[in-house]
C-alpha cells in the first residue's frame, strides 16, 4: 500500500484543522451567549422535561456536549443546580450533540461548504480586529465554523483511496466477521478514540469519515457512535474527579445513564439498525446504508439521533432511581476538611470569563464561610477550660490557617489566569474586586490565628481575666459575629444588592466599642485591676478583633465599588 509517514501526518494535521475549528466555533459560541447560558442553568427547576429541553439546547448552541457537561458538574458543585435537575440537564445534552453530525452529514458530504469556506473567512478576518468584543466573538465563530469544514474537507481527501488499496478492506475482513465481538470490538474503538481526541462530535465525524469513503459498514459505525456516547462521559468524570461529592455524582449519573442506553441498544441493535435503514430510505430519499457508502453519513446521524432521544424518553422515568444509585455509590464524607479545601473551581476552568468569574465568586463565598469558621474555633477556645481541649482547637486553627493560605495562592492563581484572557470593563473591575476579597479574607484567617495565639500566652503565663474582661471579650466576638455574617452575605448576592450602609453600621459599633474598651483599659491599668500580662493580652485580643472589623468592611466595599 503506497501510503507513507507524510499521508499518516496529513491525515492526522487535518483532524488537528478540524478538532482546531470546532473548539474556536464551540468557545465563540459560549462567548457570545455569555450570561445567558448561566442564566438558562440558573432557572432551572426540578421538573425533569425542562431540564432535557435546556440541555438540548445548551448543547446545540454551543456544539459541545463535554462542554455542557462539565458546566453541570461545576454548577452542581457550585450549588446552582440539584443533583435531579443535572440528570435533565445530562440527557438533553445527549440530543443537543447529536447537531453537529447533522450538520457534517448534511454540510460536509451534501454540500460543498469548503468552496465558501475561505469566502467566510474572508467575511470573519475584519471582525477578528475589531474593538467591540461582540463583533470579535463574531468573528472567532465565523472562522471556526470555515475552519471545521476545511478540515473536514482535507479529513475526506487524506483518507486512503479504498478502490487504489483494496488491502486496507482485506485487513479490516479479519475484524468484521466475529459477529457480536466485532460490535464489541468496534464500540471499544468509538470509546477509546473519544478520550483520546476529548470530543465525541469529532469522533464522530471521524466515524462519518470513515463510513463515506468506504472504509467501514454502517454496522460497524453504528457500532463506534455507541462507544462514542460511552467515551463522551469520561470528560465530565475527569472534571468531577477533584469537586466535591455532588459533582461526582452528576458525572458518574451521565457515565450510567449513557452506558445502561449502551447495553439495552446492544440488545436490540440488529432490528434498530433496519429500522433505522428503513425511515432513511423512505423518508429521507437516501439509498440502502447498508450497501451505498454515500447513505450512511445521513443514516448513522439519524441512528445517533433517534438512540439518543429514545434513550432520554427510556431513561427519563427512571432520574430519581439514577440520583439513588449515584447517591449510594458515591456516599457523602464525613470529612470537616472537605470544608476547608477548594470545592469550585478546581473542576477546571470554563471557556467564558462570565462563568469563570461565576465559579471565582462562588469559590470566594465557600472561602468566607471558612474563615468564618476558624473564628468560631477561636470563640470556643476562649471559653475551654480544659487544656486537651483547648490544644486541639488550637492546633485546629492553626492548620485551617495554613490551608487558608494555600486556598488565597489557588483563588489568586485561578483569577489571573482569568485576567490574562479579553474581559470587558465589568469583568475587570470583578477581577480587581476579588483579589482584594481574597486578600482580606485571608487576612481574617490570621487574625483568628492571631487570638489563638494570644489565648496559648494568657495559658502559659498563666494571666487569668477577671470576669469583666471575659465578658467584655465575648461581646466583642458577638459583634464580629455579625460582621463576619454580613460580609458572608454580601458574597452571596449580586453586586448591585450589596448592603454596605449596614456593613458600616456594624464596623462602626466595633470601632466605638474598641475605644470604649481601651479607655476602660487605661484607666484600669492605673488602678491595678489586673496583673500587668493580662492587661497586655486583653489589649491585643480586643485591638485584634477590631482588624476583624476592618477586614470585613473591606470586602463588602470592594465589592460596592464594582458598577
Amino acid at each position: 500500500m503506497d501510503y507513507g509517514l507524510a499521508d499518516i501526518l496529513r491525515l492526522i494535521g487535518s483532524l488537528g484543522l478540524f478538532l482546531y475549528g470546532m473548539k474556536l466555533m464551540s468557545e465563540a459560541l459560549q462567548k457570545v451567549a455569555g450570561d445567558k447560558m448561566r442564566s438558562i442553568l440558573a432557572a432551572m427547576t426540578s421538573n425533569r422535561v425542562k431540564g432535557v429541553f435546556t440541555g438540548i439546547l445548551i448543547t446545540a448552541l454551543i456544539q459541545s456536549s463535554s462542554a455542557t457537561t462539565v458546566m453541570v458538574v461545576s454548577f452542581v458543585n457550585a450549588g446552582l443546580l440539584s443533583l435531579v435537575e443535572s440528570v435533565g440537564v445530562i440527557m438533553g445534552a445527549n440530543i443537543g450533540t447529536t447537531v453537529t453530525a447533522w450538520l457534517i452529514s448534511i454540510l460536509g458530504f451534501k454540500v460543498s461548504m469548503s468552496a465558501i469556506s475561505l469566502p467566510l473567512i474572508g467575511l470573519g478576518l475584519p471582525f477578528l480586529f475589531s474593538q467591540n468584543r461582540g463583533k470579535k466573538n463574531w468573528g472567532e465563530l465565523i472562522m471556526g465554523f470555515a475552519l471545521l469544514f476545511i478540515g473536514l474537507q482535507f479529513l475526506k481527501t487524506s483518507m486512503p483511496d479504498i478502490k487504489n488499496n483494496p488491502e486496507i478492506l482485506t485487513f479490516l475482513t479479519n475484524y468484521t466477521d466475529m459477529g457480536f465481538a466485532t460490535t464489541l470490538l468496534f464500540m471499544g474503538i468509538g470509546t477509546l478514540l473519544t478520550i483520546l481526541i476529548q470530543s465525541s462530535s469529532a469522533t464522530m465525524a471521524l466515524t462519518l469519515v470513515m463510513c463515506n469513503s468506504g472504509w467501514i459498514s454502517f454496522e460497524i459505525a453504528a457500532a463506534m457512535v455507541l462507544g462514542e456516547n460511552i467515551g463522551t462521559t469520561i470528560t465530565a468524570n475527569l472534571a468531577a474527579m477533584i469537586a466535591n461529592t455532588s459533582a461526582k455524582r452528576a458525572a458518574r449519573a451521565h457515565l450510567i445513564f449513557n452506558s445502561i442506553g449502551v447495553i439495552w441498544m446492544l440488545i436490540v441493535l440488529p432490528y434498530f439498525l433496519d429500522a433505522t435503514a428503513w425511515v432513511s430510505q423512505n423518508f429521507f430519499g437516501q439509498g440502502d446504508a447498508f450497501t451505498d457508502a454515500a447513505a450512511v453519513p445521513v443514516t448513522l446521524s439519524l441512528f445517533h439521533t433517534g438512540f439518543n432521544i429514545l434513550n432520554v424518553l427510556v431513561m427519563i422515568w427512571f432520574a430519581k432511581f439514577i440520583v439513588k444509585v449515584v447517591t449510594t455509590l458515591v456516599p457523602v464524607r464525613e470529612d470537616v476538611e472537605e470544608e476547608f479545601k477548594l470545592q469550585h473551581i478546581k473542576t477546571g476552568t470554563l471557556s467564558t470569563p462570565e462563568a469563570n468569574l461565576f465559579l471565582a465568586k462562588k469559590e470566594i463565598s465557600t472561602y468566607a464561610k471558612s474563615t468564618k469558621k476558624m473564628f468560631g474555633y477561636a470563640k470556643q477556645a476562649f471559653n475551654e477550660t480544659n487544656d486537651k481541649s483547648f490544644n486541639k482547637l488550637f492546633d485546629k486553627i492553626n492548620q485551617r490557617e495554613d490551608e487558608s493560605d494555600d486556598m488565597e495562592v489557588e483563588i489568586a492563581n485561578f483569577l489571573t489566569s482569568v485576567s490574562e484572557t479579553r474581559l470587558s470593563k465589568e469583568n475587570s473591575e470583578r477581577v480587581r474586586a476579588y483579589f482584594k476579597m481574597v486578600s482580606d479574607i485571608e487576612s481574617v484567617g490570621d487574625s483568628a490565628l492571631n487570638l489563638a495565639k494570644a489565648m496559648k500566652r494568657k495559658r502559659e503565663q498563666k494571666a487569668w481575666f477577671p470576669q469583666e474582661l471575659r465578658d467584655n471579650i465575648n461581646k466583642m466576638f458577638d459583634l464580629i459575629d455579625n460582621a463576619l455574617d454580613m460580609m458572608l452575605d454580601n458574597t452571596t448576592k449580586d453586586f448591585s444588592e450589596i448592603n454596605v450602609k449596614k456593613a458600616w453600621e456594624i464596623e462602626r459599633e466595633i470601632n466605638d466599642y474598641r475605644t470604649a474598651l481601651k479607655a476602660e483599659h487605661l484607666i484600669s491599668v492605673e488602678e491595678n485591676k489586673y496583673k500587668i500580662q493580662a492587661g497586655i493580652i486583653y489589649n491585643d485580643m480586643f485591638c485584634e478583633c477590631e482588624k476583624i472589623g476592618d477586614y470585613c468592611i473591606n470586602v463588602s466595599e470592594a465589592m460596592s465599588e464594582v458598577k
